[in-house]
């Protein structure tokens, strides 16, 4: 068996990009590149790409503390988009980084349309490799609803980004919303080029004891093991939409090992998002590349693109579908 750190099975192209791993780091959930290179033994090259943090037009302080809690299976999370604004990003971190380790994923949030449209216009003349659209921001001039919510909504910040960037476009899609496949179809015709699915599920903690809740925002953004079923409902959901028109999707949620890695590409996921997962063990990704590669092995497989998309379903019933009508006669 090759060394899972450089089994050329594992490479892929993505959006055009070459990757030399499937694994995506999450935005977020490694700084801007550099926080995990100070783990003794961590190297930014068994990822794939790295998503970098979330970038405004100007700098945030984020939300007022506890803006993290531990829940069981997961974390919850109300950062508010602290960064220090694309200028500084631009001008400042990206020559710092090294861009032969590894692929660089801008993350561009805002909360109007115009700033979509500023932050993604300045990290189009950079060296960033791709740029990766938040939509679950609050759209503060429709009373704070946010864009990922809505279809229309997401394809306007899509369509807009589109205009101003030749760089690939990955759409961040909420799995707070009705109809996610509908989202992604809309995203599609807007011209994203991928997906990433999902972004976090809002949920709250409370103190028992001070009858208070716990993050300071009241609210925050779920993560981990939790959310992982989820996840793989989400990713099915939107493949099935994707598919077609040779989207890949980055399948993200509760990745903390092997096998929750192949059940993402197993669902439809072209490449699969590491994050919360670093937080329990920083030296997973190696563990993790093995495990697939070990995978193949075991399977027959020739290369990790082969394993996207391969599950199989039990009939196409939904559900909340009703049952078969019977026939009388019978």
């Amino acid at each position: 068996m090759s060394d899972s750190r450089t089994d050329p099975r594992l490479a892929l192209e993505f959006c055009g990009l070459h990757l030399n791993t499937p694994l995506v780091l999450l935005s977020g959930c490694v700084g801007f590149g550099e926080e995990y290179t100070r783990v003794a033994g961590f190297s930014n090259r068994d990822a794939g790409a790295i998503c970098l943090k979330g970038t405004t037009g100007a700098a945030r302080l984020g939300n007022a503390p506890h803006r993290v809690y531990e829940t069981p299976d997961g974390m919850l999370n109300a950062i508010g988009l602290q960064n220090p604004g694309v200028d500084h990003v631009v001008d400042h971190t990206l020559p710092q980084l090294d861009f032969d380790e590894t692929r660089f994923f801008a993350n561009v949030s805002g909360s109007t349309l115009e700033e979509y449209i500023e932050v993604t216009r300045r990290f189009d003349d950079s060296p960033i490799d791709a740029i990766e659209i938040n939509i679950s921001c609050p759209n503060v001039k429709e009373g704070g609803v946010a864009f990922g919510n809505d279809p229309d909504m997401s394809a306007r910040v899509v369509e807009a980004c589109r205009q101003v960037t030749s760089k690939p476009l990955i759409t961040k899609l909420s799995p707070n919303q009705t109809d996610i496949a509908e989202n992604a179809r809309r995203c599609i015709e807007a011209g994203t080029d991928a997906f990433a699915v999902i972004n976090t599920l809002m949920g709250m903690a409370v103190d028992v004891e001070n009858r208070r809740a716990v993050i300071g925002n009241n609210q925050g953004g779920l993560s981990g093991p939790a959310i992982k079923p989820i996840a793989l409902l989400k990713v099915q959901q939107v493949y099935q939409v994707a598919a077609p028109h040779n989207v890949p999707i980055i399948g993200q949620g509760g990745v903390m090992n092997a096998t929750d890695a192949l059940e993402f590409l197993i669902a439809g996921a072209s490449t699969v998002g590491v994050g919360t997962g670093l937080f329990y063990d920083p030296l997973c990704l190696p563990k993790i590349l093995h495990g697939i590669s070990d995978y193949m092995d075991r399977h027959g497989y020739t290369h990790v693109r082969d394993l996207t998309g391969t599950l199989q379903l039990n009939g196409a019933v939904s559900a909340c579908a009703p049952p078969a009508p019977q026939d009388p006669t019978t």
